[in-house]
């Protein structure tokens, strides 16, 4: 620091002449008498301040891009919401669908290839929307009306068998251990066990525990309990005691000892109490209200 304060003091010339004495005695002395000889002879261009400004003024100015914080975020919440909407249709498309009817009520609905479906109480249906058009395939529990669009084979999967058709109208009815199908129009191919056959408009097949039921060929036009009617078929008391709890989404409890008689009738079922009147007189029952949803079905001769 000393020594840069001696140099300026001596290019100034203000130094003394002692001070000036002790500087020249300096071994560096030489080469700063050679630096101020050389910086002597350089010459500066005169700086012209206004010019300058000017130039400055109207020189072309460019557009500064400015990125708003606020607008890049919303950009990336818009496309986090893209690819989410994207992926949750895609799921939507994979997964599978599912209808269902709950006791005392049905349920209906059109299929992607805008065939109709009705389902009767207690029945589900499950199927998926991704590629329907080249694979109409479901699966059934429980009973339901079909109106099929004309298209590819259409497939009803059931616990018991499997029911083929291209356009038709037809009726599967899966419950427990047994298997009814009905044809309205067109062609329906059944596969039961290792039986196939094809029946055609008024047929009608029912197969329980394995076995082939004779039942009466059809002369309606659709299902009867479309029409609010039940129509049983060499039916046992359990299974239409169990129509009847689906139907009018009750509880009936049977009190008697032999229940084995098959019924085949129809019996409408628009009231309970009538529907009950009929089942009654068939079995010879007594149907006692215990509560609003349940009822207790005794045998006449049981009561005192």
């Amino acid at each position: 620091m000393e020594e840069n304060y001696k140099l300026a003091k001596w290019l100034s010339g203000e130094m003394t002449e002692q001070e000036l004495a002790a500087f020249k005695a300096d071994p560096d002395f030489a080469l700063y008498e050679k630096i101020k000889n050389h910086s002597a002879t350089l010459e500066i261009t005169s700086f012209d301040e206004q010019k300058m400004f000017s130039k400055i003024m109207n020189a072309p100015k460019k557009q500064v891009k400015t990125v708003s914080l606020t607008q890049h975020w919303m950009f990336r919440v818009a496309a986090v919401l893209v690819i989410g909407l994207g992926l949750f249709f895609t799921y939507k498309n994979f997964e599978t669908s599912s209808e269902f009817a709950q006791n005392g009520s049905r349920t209906s609905f059109l299929l992607p290839d805008q065939s109709e479906v009705v389902l009767n109480s207690g029945s589900e249906i499950n199927y998926r929307k991704w590629g329907w058009d080249s694979r109409r395939s479901l699966e059934l529990q429980g009973e339901a009306y079909f109106k099929v669009a004309k298209g590819k084979t259409f497939v009803v999967n059931t616990p018991l068998g499997k029911v083929s058709v291209l356009g038709t109208q037809f009726n599967v009815k899966q419950r427990d251990n047994r298997f009814d199908v009905s044809c309205y129009e067109g062609k329906v191919k059944i596969n039961y066990n290792n039986t196939e056959l094809i029946i055609t408009k008024g047929m009608r097949v029912a197969f329980k525990d394995g076995k082939s039921l004779d039942i009466p060929q059809s002369k309606v036009e659709k299902p009867e309990w479309l029409s609010n009617e039940m129509v049983f078929y060499q039916s046992d008391l359990k299974s239409i005691v169990s129509e009847f709890e689906r139907h009018f989404n009750v509880t009936l409890e049977l009190k008697i000892t032999d229940s084995n008689q098959l019924f085949t009738g129809t019996i409408p079922c628009k009231n309970i109490d009538i529907a009950l009147q009929v089942l009654s007189l068939s079995y010879h029952l007594k149907p006692v209200k215990v509560t609003k949803n349940k009822i207790i079905l005794t045998a006449v001769n049981a009561q005192k």
